[in-house]
């Protein structure tokens, strides 16, 4: 039997337990021993498929979304209720994890479209500061015109050029990974568009000598932001690219699934843009030097990938107990 056999023979059940699943978590008080006998005996065949597909298929979709229909009703089925402080807790210190590393290579590839826009915006200023009429919104363009600043960089106003980006990241990120249902294609010019107005200003600043004070009212704030975005877009990539090739699912389910993983992936940035927020406030406008500035864009990258590894290591952790938890091989 192969994976597309396997997937058309047992999908009517899997649909089925799903649909109950969703059925007693939001009618625990109305439940019937009808539903009872029947959630039990799909939950039975369905931690056999598991068991089956693991052997024969580890490798494929289904065998994720089997794991992880199989953990939803054994949490129904043997676990008390958790308060909601402690699924927030779960959400960020081991699900957001967990999501970021099973779209990885998405977030890479949303990371570099990013980077190749600032790139090519950056060359272009160099060559010409005049392009960045062309190539910035109008009122940022002004803001930061060539000529003002060559001639005075004081005539610049810092706070409202790291407040604009600021808020047109948060855009961009939301925008991101809604873009996701253009198959990916508006993801795809947002972050590189986003590049270019960064590599633009990057670009004049280089231009004028000023870049280490550039970068030091962007990037304390900047580096979490941009995490997000990232996070976000590849969300956005994601979604698009099983819209694009849905495999053996059907476009509708893949949509389906993939906007709740990207809801998921996006909720878990908003309290990165908290604390870019936070810094934005009170540590790029303050009178700190610039070195001060530097150090603390340092301690949020750091603080970043602790929080990642700490989050795999519990995920890990977590992985193996259920693990240890599944039925044996059934043949």
């Amino acid at each position: 039997m192969n994976v597309k056999q396997f997937i058309k023979l047992h999908r009517n059940d899997w649909q089925q337990l799903e649909q109950l699943l969703s059925s007693l978590d939001s009618k625990r008080n109305h439940v019937t021993g009808q539903d009872i006998d029947q959630f039990h005996r799909l939950y039975q065949k369905t931690t056999q498929n598991l068991s089956y597909s693991q052997t024969y298929f580890a490798n494929e979709e289904v065998t994720a979304y089997l794991n992880g229909l199989v953990s939803k009703s054994h949490n129904l089925l043997y676990k008390d209720q958790i308060s909601s402080l402690k699924q927030i807790q779960h959400f960020f210190s081991t699900k957001f994890v967990g999501l970021l590393f099973e779209q990885w290579k998405f977030i890479v590839i949303a990371m570099i479209l990013f980077v190749f826009g600032a790139i090519a915006s950056f060359i272009t200023i160099l060559n010409e500061p005049l392009h960045l009429y062309s190539l910035l919104p109008a009122e940022m363009a002004q803001s930061v015109a060539p000529e003002q600043l060559g001639e005075n960089t004081g005539a610049v106003d810092s706070s409202f050029m790291s407040a604009y980006i600021m808020t047109n990241n948060i855009r961009v990120a939301v925008l991101a990974f809604a873009g996701g249902i253009t198959f990916g294609l508006l993801t795809i010019y947002l972050l590189i568009y986003n590049g270019i107005i960064v590599g633009a200003l990057a670009g004049l600043f280089w231009h004028h000598g000023k870049s280490y004070e550039f970068w030091a009212h962007i990037v304390p704030h900047g580096m979490i932001e941009l995490t997000a975005i990232f996070i976000a877009g590849g969300a956005g990539l994601l979604m698009g690219y099983k819209l694009f090739v849905p495999g053996v699912y059907s476009r509708v389910f893949q949509l389906k699934r993939q906007a709740q993983r990207s809801v998921q992936l996006l909720l878990g940035t908003i309290p990165l843009f908290v604390i870019a927020g936070i810094i934005e406030g009170f540590i790029t406008p303050a009178s700190f030097s610039l070195e001060t500035k530097y150090i603390v864009a340092f301690v949020t990258v750091l603080g970043l990938i602790l929080y990642i590894i700490s989050g795999k290591f519990l995920l890990n952790k977590k992985l193996s107990s259920n693990t240890n938890s599944l039925p044996p091989h059934t043949s």
